[in-house]
């Protein structure tokens, strides 16, 4: 089984699931799934074509977690770097110095022959003209487009793994970070209950550290529903006693026994793919203390096709 969030994990996923099907293992299939991602420049959260921070730069952020030894990697605000999933994996082998930043994570990746680009295409540049523009003249916030790209599976031989990718807030301050590279924030797993990846503002997602918690709830016996949700419910109920607003949250996890379980308090989408059947989208939104789901139509799926290949001055 193998699961990632939004529909930009559909190719990855499928990837992913293939290579599970052959004998690969979680980690291996969850970096791949990844890869894919980062790949494919019309994915404007993550990878080549990640929209640039407030300074017109591509800062990435990436993870990547074993769950049968609790092994975590991790860099973020690296910049050239063509895929941080695999830099996070190289680092999860690291005993020490396991979670680099900056140009710390840059030297590391060139030392380790790690393939550099400029992540920054002339389309995420446009995105960024003309966002920079109306926020000027309207007087908008920045902020936009902080998708992450995060994968969970479960292999043959009951091994879990989850990896995370993303380029972060659109326009953020250069240095920001978010919960995405953060152990137990943005992804956790535990081999022996669960996995969990954590999509959304990932200022509120860290303060929760929504994933540990999620995958603690699955070792306390909840399935992954009821795991999830009462995570995202406790935390959300917890800020606004304490007087705060709480931004987009998504929660996506897997069970040791291959069930997944979805919360989030924004329309929200996922993909999934079983031994038995291919990598399906589903549509996820809340309804009161759960949410909806429902396979996601043609219809959206074709417009989603068109809406991802529309220019920057359509779309911002």
């Amino acid at each position: 089984m193998i699961a990632g969030t939004w529909r930009m994990a559909l190719e990855g996923v499928s990837k992913g699931a293939h290579m599970l099907a052959t004998g690969a293992s979680a980690g291996d299939a969850v970096t791949e799934a990844v890869r894919a991602v980062e790949d494919y420049p019309l994915y404007k959260s993550v990878g080549l074509g990640g929209l640039p921070n407030g300074a017109c730069q591509v800062e990435l952020d990436g993870a990547f977690m074993d769950g049968d030894t609790l092994d975590f990697g991790a860099v973020a605000a690296v910049k050239d770097v063509k895929n941080p999933v695999s830099l996070a994996r190289r680092l999860s082998t690291e005993r020490f110095n396991c979670f680099l930043v900056g140009a710390g994570a840059e030297d590391f990746a060139r030392v380790e022959l790690f393939e550099m680009c400029n992540m920054l295409t002339e389309r995420a540049k446009r995105a960024f003209e003309i966002r920079s523009r109306k926020v000027r003249e309207s007087n908008l916030s920045p902020y936009d487009g902080h998708d992450t790209v995060g994968v969970v599976a479960l292999d043959s031989s009951g091994s879990m793994a989850c990896a995370t990718s993303t380029s972060g807030l659109f326009m953020k301050r250069p240095g920001r970070v978010g919960d995405s590279p953060l152990c137990g924030s943005g992804l956790y797993a535990d081999s022996r209950f669960g996995a969990a990846v954590a999509t959304g503002l990932g200022e509120e997602i860290m303060k929760g550290v929504l994933s540990y918690e999620t995958v603690r709830s699955m070792g306390e016996g909840l399935d992954p529903d009821s795991a999830s949700r009462r995570s995202l419910k406790s935390f959300i109920d917890r800020r606004i006693q304490a007087g705060r607003r709480v931004g987009a949250i998504s929660i996506l996890c897997c069970s040791r026994d291959g069930r997944v379980g979805v919360a989030t308090n924004v329309e929200f989408s996922f993909v999934i793919a079983r031994r038995d059947s291919p990598a399906k989208v589903y549509l996820v939104s809340p309804d009161g203390d759960g949410v909806k789901i429902q396979e996601a139509p043609v219809e959206w799926l074709e417009a989603y096709e068109r809406r991802i290949k529309l220019p920057p001055e359509e779309v911002f």
